[in-house]
């Protein structure tokens, strides 16, 4: 199952989820993130924070989702908005036909070390609840209440 994660840098939430997911999922997914309007850099509290939790970062950079939208890119099963305004912006089409949901949290970039901390606290829950479900083999309607429950529960 391949699972991107958007937001509109690309530079703290969205890398943070991914980078999570691909730890946690032991193979069971690949995620993927990018942004509408990528920096093109990482912020150093996301990738410090990472490293405390022994997640490799050797991998990540910030990116376009226009990555994501062409005919050689990986086909997505589920995409996850993280921020208000890349779940209001119109999206590239992206291949097939992948279940969409809004995880949203706040920039933790406005509130210093105690937002970074809390933003990883909220996604590695909402990562590990995501996780102990079979999503590989949800159709898609259950995935979506899956993915709202989770959203809800915060």
């Amino acid at each position: 199952m391949n699972i991107l994660v958007l937001c509109t840098g690309n530079s703290a939430r969205s890398i943070l989820l991914e980078a999570i997911l691909n730890d946690r999922a032991s193979g069971r997914v690949t995620a993927y993130s990018a942004g509408s309007h990528p920096t093109g850099e990482i912020e150093p509290q996301a990738l410090a924070l990472l490293a405390e939790n022994d997640i490799d970062t050797r991998d990540l950079r910030s990116k376009s989702w226009d990555e994501f939208a062409g005919d050689d890119a990986p086909e997505m099963d589920l995409v996850i908005t993280l921020c208000a305004e890349t779940a209001g912006e119109t999206c590239p089409v992206w291949p097939g036909a992948p279940v969409r949901a809004h995880w949203g949290l706040p920039d933790p970039a406005t509130g210093g070390d105690a937002a970074y901390a809390a933003a990883y606290a909220t996604l590695d829950r909402r990562a590990s609840a995501l996780l102990k479900h079979g999503i590989e083999i949800m159709d898609a309607g259950e995935l979506k209440a899956t993915l709202n429950r989770i959203a809800k529960q915060g």
